[in-house]
């Protein structure tokens, strides 16, 4: 059978056109009727990375979550809670300057702060220690935005279930999973575990260049639904005009089983009718979106230079953007540190690249905008 996405046009995030406008997606897949029940206890999972304001794009936009919560209670669900692991700061604190916790309030929906870990098997012999907020609901929802990540290339369905690792577990995984590749599959895993039941990725006004906190908005005008999130992670990819294949998570996704990246095995659903991927990027895709769309070097004579390392993505400060905050130094996960303030808080922190595991966490948290990464587009 091929998975199903709904790619749902949207101009700007007016209340009452998105709830239309979600309303419809969700019928393109089969209804929302078909995918919960009214009494069952239910978790919405939107991206609260950290604290930003709206307009940054970096968070899930309140006007998404006020259109689900709105049809939920219209579907007659009244046990709805919202909640993640931020990676720098509380959910009710990063809610509260998106704005989307007055959305919360207006709708009596309680914030959670995923802290809590219960210690949770994979598959595979591995563990995780994952919220117990999640793994007692009855119905996750996971409602990713679409941006550009520095490791696995975009952060969109799949990536967006990492923050129901709990707490400082998920600073943690990073020096458990320190490459894209051991990271993705620790993704699918997680995926596997909490298995939410629908995918919805805020694709209206995304993210490219420097993300998944300090790239650039840039409006894509869409929303992606789906129950497979693999599916709606490469239709991101199509629309992006980025090759599927080179996101870790899609590859593993879909050799582990947790959903399906091929074109052939895509149903593209949008209000005018089903289209093919050429027909999608023509009507709703940007080739000039920012991201890495560079293929992985071939091995050879150039593993020698990968030993030298000359071609490993680092992090690096723009200095004339820090403001000496030390959030990138606390970020960091690696015990002895890998960037710190060598030369006093007056000046910008140093790096080591010889500690430096590259999972990007320092540019990630910073609030800022003052860390990228060489190579990235």
């Amino acid at each position: 059978m091929k998975s199903k996405v709904a790619v749902i046009p949207c101009r700007g995030y007016d209340p009452e056109e998105l709830v239309d406008k979600l309303g419809s997606g969700l019928s393109l897949i089969g209804g929302i009727d078909s995918i919960l029940k009214p009494e069952e206890k239910i978790i919405l999972k939107p991206n609260l990375v950290r604290t930003s304001a709206r307009e940054k794009a970096v968070v899930t936009d309140p006007a998404v979550m006020e259109a689900l919560i709105r049809i939920l209670r219209e579907q007659g669900c009244s046990h709805i809670s919202c909640g993640d692991s931020c990676g720098f700061g509380t959910a009710e604190g990063t809610a509260r300057e998106s704005g989307l916790l007055d959305v919360l309030k207006r709708y009596d929906v309680p914030i959670l702060d995923f802290h809590e870990p219960q210690k949770t098997d994979t598959k595979d012999g591995n563990s995780l220690m994952i919220a117990r907020d999640v793994l007692n609901c009855d119905a996750l929802i996971s409602v990713s935005k679409m941006k550009t990540h520095a490791l696995e290339r975009i952060t969109g369905a799949v990536k967006n279930q990492y923050g129901c690792i709990s707490g400082i577990h998920k600073k943690l995984g990073h020096t458990q999973y320190p490459n894209a590749e051991s990271f993705a599959r620790m993704l699918i895993e997680l995926n596997q575990i909490v298995s939410p039941r629908l995918y919805i990725c805020d694709g209206i006004t995304a993210m490219e260049g420097n993300g998944p906190t300090s790239g650039d908005p840039v409006d894509m005008d869409v929303l992606l639904i789906s129950r497979d999130p693999i599916a709606l992670d490469a239709v991101f990819c199509h629309l992006v005009y980025l090759d599927p294949t080179l996101v870790p998570t899609n590859l593993y996704g879909e050799t582990l089983g947790l959903g399906t990246w091929r074109e052939e095995n895509l149903e593209i659903l949008t209000p005018e009718g089903e289209m093919t991927v050429k027909e999608l990027q023509k009507k709703y895709g940007n080739s000039r979106f920012r991201v890495d769309r560079k293929k992985n070097r071939t091995k050879g004579a150039l593993d020698l230079l990968g030993v030298l390392d000359l071609f490993r993505k680092r992090p690096y400060i723009i200095e004339e953007r820090c403001r000496k905050c030390g959030i990138c130094v606390e970020s960091c996960p690696v015990d002895q540190k890998a960037i710190r303030f060598e030369n006093g808080r007056d000046h910008p922190p140093v790096y080591d690249y010889k500690k430096c595991i590259g999972c990007f966490c320092c540019q990630e948290m910073c609030p800022h905008q003052a860390i990228s990464v060489k190579g990235h587009s």
